[in-house]
């Protein structure tokens, strides 16, 4: 996590091959568990889903899930199903709007496992107000495990929310910048490591952080080392997986953050990182609301060194995903090298040699002082910056807040148009986690105040000023 030694302590599938329609990018999410199921059961044994659970279907011909959505007004629409098929035998069913076929022994092929979940996309024409969608199997087999459906108008992204107004993100001159081309500043949380912490990561949660915090963005912390990635490489996939859909669904925007710490050198966790990332990207590189952060805080490592690591991960993530943008450690506990005594200019005279990443700086106001904030203004002059962790506490992320402090960061951090996310979004001991400990096991209350710490409530305030992004 910060800028110290010590950190804060306490599953393959892609894109169906039929499916002609990119992923769903600000689509209304439909969850199995929470609609009509006739012969089957609703399940969450198997990881990866998004939501409470998904439907297990009976292992019988006629067997289905049937959902009411709404549609403001009539027209076509992408639906997409999530689905996982875990033997080697197609499972198909019929997909039928109010009544009338729209997909006939549409096919849900093996997915390689239970926990492999796909998605199959097909146009369908819904009429304003209510509409009943059904997926019914056609076999004695029975239908996959269904997750979920979404539904996005053909029209492109609707609604009103951070990923669905901006869009696909890009790295314009020194600014992030949204579809339209206008710089954006995205504000929101990071998650701690979800080895400790994915019990603070719920459906109340997540719709907590969207509609009452009205966060932009979500930073997914999978440490590599400390009881994370390396220990359960497919458990902390699959978490990444299923944490990505949720904020996804929310209209949030993701950071993949590849929560290199210990040790600081990125190369000692580059192979691990190239199968982490082309799994990500192979499943998600159609959507337009995700950041790859690929190296959290490299330290005790040369600039030169980390420069490297990123010349040789970036292109093997471009190889799935030409477009996300990619986010840069930086040395020193991506200090901007502040920490080893350096600056800015080590980066400007040896960028990386790749297009459209941000490089991170972290900042903890009550450690670092007037010499980080300058540096940081400096190098947003001349470098795309996003700011992917910092708090109001020391360098541990614990002891007293220093709101003053971090406001002039704030100030600063708003006139560069400079993205930030607050370190983090759990109950930990430390002063810097938002809830009080206890919160996440009770599972609540999460919206309000009552349940936050000091600084919890603070960054909340600061999060819900309204938002600035330019269409026009």
């Amino acid at each position: 996590m910060a800028l110290a030694l010590t950190a804060a302590l306490p599953a393959t599938a892609a894109v169906s091959a039929d499916s002609a329609v990119a992923s769903p990018r600000a689509a209304t999410v439909h969850e199995a568990e929470s609609a009509t199921v006739s012969r089957g059961a609703v399940e969450s044994n198997h990881t990866g889903f998004t939501g409470d659970g998904f439907v297990n279907y009976d292992n019988v011909q006629g067997s289905y899930v049937q959902w009411t959505v709404s549609a403001t007004q009539a027209g076509s629409s992408a639906l997409t199903l999530r689905f996982a098929n875990g033997t080697a035998t197609n499972r198909p069913m019929d997909i039928t709007v109010n009544g009338a076929v729209a997909s006939s022994g549409r096919a849900f092929p093996g997915t390689g496992a239970w926990t492999n979940w796909n998605t199959t996309t097909l146009n369908v024409n819904l009429k304003a107000g209510a509409n009943i969608i059904r997926a019914t199997a056609t076999t004695s087999n029975g239908g996959p495990n269904v997750d979920h459906i979404s539904l996005e108008t053909s029209g492109g992204p609707t609604g009103d929310t951070p990923a669905a107004v901006n869009g696909q993100l890009k790295v314009c001159g020194t600014k992030l910048c949204n579809r339209y081309g206008k710089p954006i500043q995205l504000r929101g949380m990071s998650s701690h490591g979800t080895q400790w912490y994915s019990q603070c990561l719920t459906g109340g949660s997540l719709d907590a952080l969207a509609k009452d915090w009205h966060a932009d963005v979500l930073r997914v912390s999978t440490y590599v080392q400390e009881g994370g990635y390396e220990s359960d490489p497919r458990r902390f996939t699959d978490l990444a997986h299923s944490l990505i859909e949720q904020a996804t669904a929310r209209g949030l925007y993701v950071i993949v953050d590849w929560h290199q710490l210990t040790p600081g050198d990125p190369h000692y966790n580059l192979s691990r990182a190239r199968t982490f990332f082309t799994e990500i990207a192979q499943r998600h590189g159609s959507k337009t609301n995700l950041l790859y952060e690929i190296a959290n805080e490299p330290n005790g490592v040369s600039w030169s060194n980390i420069k490297s690591y990123a010349e040789q991960l970036i292109p093997v993530i471009r190889q799935q995903d030409p477009e996300t943008p990619i986010l840069v450690g930086t040395r020193a506990w991506s200090s901007l090298g502040v920490s080893d005594g350096s600056n800015e200019n080590e980066i400007t005279a040896n960028p990386v040699n790749a297009t459209n990443i941000l490089y991170t700086f972290h900042f903890y106001a009550s450690s670092h002082r007037d010499e980080y904030l300058n540096t940081l203004s400096r190098a947003a002059d001349k470098l795309p910056v996003f700011v992917t962790e910092f708090g109001s506490q020391n360098s541990a992320g614990e002891g007293a807040n220093d709101f003053t402090m971090t406001k002039r960061y704030i100030d600063l951090m708003a006139a560069k148009k400079i993205s930030w996310v607050n370190w983090n979004f759990s109950d930990d001991e430390r002063s810097g986690a938002v809830f009080k400990p206890g919160t996440c096991n009770a599972n609540g209350p999460w919206t309000g105040t009552a349940q936050l710490k000091p600084a919890g409530a603070w960054i909340r305030d600061q999060i819900r000023t309204p938002d600035d992004f330019p269409t026009s």
